[in-house]
């Protein structure tokens, strides 16, 4: 497999996931920087690129609350979870902790397999 094959694999794997860290990271108002930093802290890369279309639409859809502070000496948009979106985190935590055992029986399954 090529490199660029492999890079395109772990975009689509990223994907989904990508909304979910979101999404988990709002539980705490951040700005869109903020934000970015705390997701690569825990580990996860994401570029402005992918973060701000990201955020705006998950706004859109009612997931968000946001609103203009003042903050270090210039305005910026706070984003935090709505209630709607605290229900549909609850919601996708579950399915991802369900998909996650499953997944972790197949790789087992696989690696015992290989050996």
């Amino acid at each position: 497999m090529t490199t660029a094959q492999l890079d395109k694999m772990r975009l689509e794997l990223r994907r989904g996931v990508l909304v979910l860290a979101v999404l988990a990271s709002l539980k705490q108002p951040h700005y869109g920087y903020s934000l970015r930093k705390q997701l690569q802290g825990r580990g996860i890369d994401i570029d402005e690129g992918t973060l701000y279309p990201l955020i705006r639409r998950l706004a859109d859809q009612g997931l968000l609350d946001s609103e203009w502070r003042q903050g270090e000496g210039r305005e910026r948009r706070y984003y935090q979870l709505s209630d709607l979106g605290a229900t549909l985190l609850e919601q996708l935590t579950d399915e991802w902790r369900v998909l996650n055992a499953a997944l972790d029986s197949l790789l087992d399954i696989a690696t015992e397999e290989s050996n």
